[in-house]
């Protein structure tokens, strides 16, 4: 049996990471011809998970992790954020060359090299040594077809797509977008948006696009793709870390907590790793639990100093809550800094999620059949809160679209969706019990997911 390899080239940071290892896992365990190498970028700012990445390689010997030569610094004259992460990415171009190179010198093929999103640097080394290119898209399928669309868009619209007249038609949604749900960055032609366009450009340039969503969930958004100009799809999802390494002194306090409280009576709110909010926003969040009467669960996160930095943990939150909330709500709520979101959705006791909307959130709460109360706060929530509301009937809305320090999300509007997304026969809640079991079912042999995986292994072996 001919031996094959697929080599990874994610971007930085334990959530890229991750992600990248689930579809590693899901390709050895459906073909043990597959080895996976995963190439490391070091950053000065991002810490490589190190302790992670060594334990995954102990289960599972055909995955094994090369870490690339750290790089310099940016210089005074690159600015903190896009062209940072630019800077970082052009600079390990010269490593991956050499690793791939060293990789391709070795007994066992390299079938393809799989980058991301945002590594599309990394097409022209793989042309230059004659392997294959494929794209792991790590959000949904409706906004891969929104993010292929985009160059057509720039070279359609000419204006600041904010100062645009009218919504946006997107073959791969239903419905016409209005410019407030189009993802922040790429409201003016900024850093942002050239950077995200450069990437957008590329992805036409590989051989097949492997996707973390499945076909049951996104129907339109995969058949939207059919005889159009983008290499084939393969939606292979959902790929998560649902088995939870949490532990410690917080994590079973808070497992505890749960514990004693009856089932699908806690809402939980979190707002992934950079979610935050500021001080008034805070307090009408903390009225609007108070006045709905729920049990809550509420990681509460500081922000980060730093231009895409990590959220952190407040040293003492009666400074940033109402007067005496966290005594007057003590029987029925706890609010903590860090929050095993994993392990919390999973949990008997948790009814309804305020969520975010990042995609990894989104293909949880659905594993678990917990329905999201929407809450966009940055990159492409906005459309996702669309899709899940708007395209799919998944969650409840909140908001669509927020700005922090513009917008106000009022203490009525909290309770009242509290209250929404928590009642136990709502017509949402029924859906996403629905999705629970058909996204487990994806996954399973014959199942949407399954045969895509299938296809893609087919297709990767024949170029060989």
């Amino acid at each position: 049996m001919k031996k094959l390899e697929l080599v990874f080239v994610p971007s930085t940071g334990r959530g890229h990471i991750v992600s990248t290892v689930e579809l590693a896992k899901l390709l050895i365990n459906h073909d043990n011809r597959f080895s996976v190498t995963i190439l490391i970028m070091s950053s000065p700012i991002i810490a490589t998970p190190t302790a992670y990445t060594q334990s995954v390689a102990k289960s599972f010997p055909r995955i094994r992790f090369i870490e690339l030569p750290p790089i310099e610094p940016p210089p005074p004259s690159i600015k903190p954020g896009f062209q940072a992460l630019s800077y970082f990415i052009e600079k390990h171009i010269p490593s991956v060359r050499k690793t791939l190179a060293e990789l391709k010198s070795n007994p066992v093929p390299i079938a393809g090299l799989v980058i991301d999103m945002f590594t599309t640097h990394m097409i022209d080394v793989a042309k230059e040594l004659c392997i294959p290119s494929y794209l792991y898209y790590t959000s949904g399928i409706a906004m891969h077809g929104f993010a292929q669309h985009f160059p057509t868009l720039h070279t359609e619209i000419p204006t600041d797509f904010k100062d645009h007249i009218g919504d946006f038609t997107i073959p791969s949604f239903v419905n016409p977008i209005p410019v407030n749900n189009i993802p922040p960055i790429l409201l003016t032609k900024g850093d942002g948006y050239k950077w995200i366009l450069l990437h957008n450009r590329r992805f036409r340039e590989t051989k097949g696009i492997l996707l973390n969503s499945f076909y049951d969930v996104e129907p339109f958004a995969v058949e939207s793709f059919a005889n159009g100009p983008s290499p084939p799809v393969y939606p292979v999802g959902p790929l998560l870390e649902t088995q939870s390494e949490a532990s410690g002194t917080e994590y079973e306090t808070i497992m505890k907590w749960l514990d004693d409280q009856p089932p699908l009576s806690v809402i939980f709110l979190c707002f992934g790793s950079k979610g935050s909010f500021g001080e008034a926003q805070m307090k009408e969040i903390a009225i609007g639990l108070e006045k709905s009467g729920y049990r809550f669960l509420w990681a509460l996160r500081k922000p980060s100093p730093q231009l895409l930095g990590m959220s952190t943990d407040y040293s003492n939150l009666n400074d940033v809550l109402p007067d005496g909330f966290l005594d007057r709500t003590y029987e029925r709520g706890m609010v903590c800094g860090w929050a095993p979101q994993v392990s919390v959705l999973a949990h008997k006791a948790v009814g309804g999620f305020v969520s975010h909307c990042g995609w990894n959130s989104i293909l949880e709460s659905l594993w678990f059949g917990v329905p999201i109360l929407t809450w966009p706060l940055y990159a492409e929530q906005n459309i996702n809160a669309f899709e899940l509301v708007k395209e799919l009937g998944l969650a409840e809305e909140l908001r669509l679209h927020y700005t922090n320090a513009v917008d106000l999300v009022t203490s009525e509007e909290v309770e009242s969706g509290v209250k929404r997304v928590m009642e136990k026969d709502s017509i949402v809640r029924r859906k996403v019990t629905e999705v629970k079991g058909i996204s487990r079912k994806a996954k399973n042999v014959g199942g949407s997911s399954f045969e895509s995986l299938g296809r893609f292994i087919h297709d990767v072996s024949e170029r060989l």
